[in-house]
């Protein structure tokens, strides 16, 4: 039986769970997952978050512990998330210590309510960073331009940064020199520039979704035959800005003081719509040098059908740029489409907050209403 994701791995992708629950910690799934499906990190976002504090009772114990500490809102979010993020890592030690702190990883997103204030958006990673007290967590950030000075801080502390919600290209370069200058900080404050490690969460599907959507509002054949065509491109066309930004004098210095490259990491990559593949944002994203992180789901449909064929990324940026000079001509405003997806990211994400702060307000409510009956 062919192992699809042994030879993902072995082509050079890290595989990583986009999701964390303590049903998972709990039950043995991740730890199933890091034995049998080449599992080598995970990612949260507030959404994967608030999916988990909604479902079951797996957070009863400790919310009920909280609301007899007198722990307030806030307090019990950071207690719940960071204790899932902590106990992820810990699991996934003995990967950061063999693969040298490349892999192992467990992100945790700094509050998404502070992603247009810089300060606040540092004083938070750090936080987060102290408080989860592990080596191979790494702090998201997002990239938007008030993060990306955020990104620079926080790095030249010292602190793994994953930057999240990037979408165009230009953003990318702006968010590798804003890595750039974060290293050569943090080499300045007497860092080991060894000990950090950063990706650069690039979004996939969504620019399709986004896209398709303004293609087939156009309705012309020209614009139809575009359809599913700007997502994978614009994975290309971010790789081949690695590739380029990696090779400069700049990289070559902060390399030679012992600096690890910041990797792209292909997120978003769950097919929206029925229509394509179910692995197209795995297979068609096949380079050494990155990682993808994926639902269960997702992973479930690689490891039965994906169809790997080797390198299918390097090489491919005068094709993608070609899709989108063919889609500004049919009329897509590219920037826009890049805007909005930005903006809406950070939105849905500010959404999912609240929904994760109603869910524990509710359970403190319980928790002090279950001790004043008792």
């Amino acid at each position: 039986m062919t192992d699809r994701l042994k030879q993902l791995s072995e082509a050079g992708v890290s595989i990583w769970l986009d999701d964390l629950s303590r049903d998972r910690l709990n039950s043995g799934n991740l730890a199933g997952l890091i034995r049998d499906k080449h599992v080598v990190g995970v990612t949260t976002n507030p959404t994967i978050f608030a999916n988990a504090l909604s479902a079951g009772e797996a957070y009863d114990a400790q919310v009920k512990e909280l609301a007899d500490r007198g722990a307030d809102l806030d307090g019990t979010v950071r207690e719940l998330t960071t204790t899932d993020v902590r106990n992820a890592a810990d699991l996934f030690r003995d990967v950061y210590n063999a693969t040298n702190g490349v892999d192992g990883r467990v992100s945790i997103e700094v509050d998404p309510r502070l992603a247009k204030d810089t300060d606040k958006t540092v004083a938070e990673a750090k936080d987060l960073w102290k408080t989860v007290d592990r080596p191979n967590v790494m702090i998201k950030i997002p990239a938007t331009e008030e993060g990306l000075p955020a990104i620079t801080a926080t790095l030249a502390e010292g602190i793994s940064v994953n930057v999240t919600l990037i979408f165009s290209v230009e953003r990318y370069k702006a968010v590798i020199d804003a890595f750039f200058a974060g290293l050569e900080q943090a080499k300045a404050n007497g860092h080991d520039l060894k000990g950090i490690h950063s990706v650069a969460s690039f979004f996939v599907s969504r620019v399709d979704t986004e896209v398709d959507k303004r293609l087939n509002a156009l309705g012309t054949d020209e614009a139809k035959a575009l359809l599913g065509e700007a997502a994978i491109a614009n994975a290309w066309l971010a790789y081949a800005a690695f590739e380029d930004l990696f090779a400069t004098d700049r990289w070559k210095t902060l390399a030679e003081a012992g600096a690890n490259a910041q990797r792209p990491l292909w997120a978003s990559t769950g097919v929206k719509d029925p229509a394509y593949s179910d692995t197209r944002y795995v297979d068609q994203l096949v380079v050494k040098d990155v990682v993808n992180t994926m639902p269960e789901k997702t992973m479930d449909a690689v490891a039965d059908h994906a169809e790997l064929s080797g390198d299918t990324v390097t090489g491919r940026g005068e094709r993608a740029q070609a899709i989108f000079g063919k889609l500004s001509a049919a009329g897509i405003d590219v920037p826009d489409v890049f805007v909005t997806l930005e903006t809406e990211g950070v939105e849905k994400f500010e959404k999912s907050w609240q929904e994760l702060l109603d869910t524990v307000t509710g359970q403190l409510d319980n928790a002090r209403s279950d001790k004043a009956k008792g």
